[in-house]
């Protein structure tokens, strides 16, 4: 067999495609990251027609190369809170004006087998948008976000996602340092608000694109 690996992935994928839709999410299936961005350009974006458009904190998003399309697009008004130029006061009111856009964009932390997001954040700005406020939502996701249960999603989150993201972001913690989660009360702190989203409520809101290779932490 050719690439059984990708085989294998294709098919815990395909299960989790059929519970997540079971879940109300609107889920695609992509072999790639580039797939993943053609999916999203060439068929969500025209269906939903968003005038406004944001994003949350993804290494996965940024790595697409969606942000310098969306951002570039003059079809969107694109409220960049990943604008370097800007001050720290600007990029908090830019991520709460995120909160009513037409279309929000990220990932997910983890995604358990039964089809439920799991997420951890910083200020709750990406988990906010996520959950409520923008008309649609569109989340990119690595195979290597799939775990089988909430318990292992919360290990995966605080053992390996929150430390890497902590060194990527160039944060003063504790976990920088040793590369384990010490439950620290640093200001730079990543680790402060938790959700876990067992459905998408209105049915469809919450777009998730399946990209069977490992992307993002």
């Amino acid at each position: 067999m050719d690439k059984p690996v990708d085989n294998y992935w294709n098919l815990h994928l395909t299960d989790l495609k059929e519970q997540l839709e079971k879940n109300g999410f609107d889920v695609y299936m992509a072999d790639s990251l580039a797939e993943a961005r053609d999916v999203v350009v060439n068929e969500i974006l025209p269906e939903l027609k968003p005038k406004t458009v944001s994003w949350g904190g993804s290494a996965t998003l940024a790595a697409s190369g969606l942000y310098e399309y969306l951002r570039d697009n003059p079809d969107y008004e694109a409220l960049d809170t990943w604008d370097g130029s800007l001050s720290a006061e600007e990029k908090h009111e830019l991520r709460r004006r995120a909160l009513l856009t037409d279309c929000f964009f990220g990932s997910t932390n983890a995604v358990t087998s039964e089809g439920h997001l799991v997420n951890l954040d910083m200020i709750g700005n990406r988990v906010g948008a996520i959950n409520f406020g923008p008309r649609d939502v569109v989340l990119l996701v690595g195979r290597n976000k799939l775990v089988p249960d909430l318990e292992r999603a919360m290990e995966r989150i605080k053992e390996y996602a929150a430390p890497v993201n902590a060194m990527r972001l160039d944060k003063k913690t504790p976990c920088v340092k040793t590369g384990y989660c010490m439950d620290c009360s640093s200001p730079d702190r990543i680790c402060n608000v938790w959700t876990i989203t067992e459905k998408s409520l209105p049915k469809g809101r919450i777009k998730v694109v399946l990209v069977n290779e490992d992307q993002g932490f």
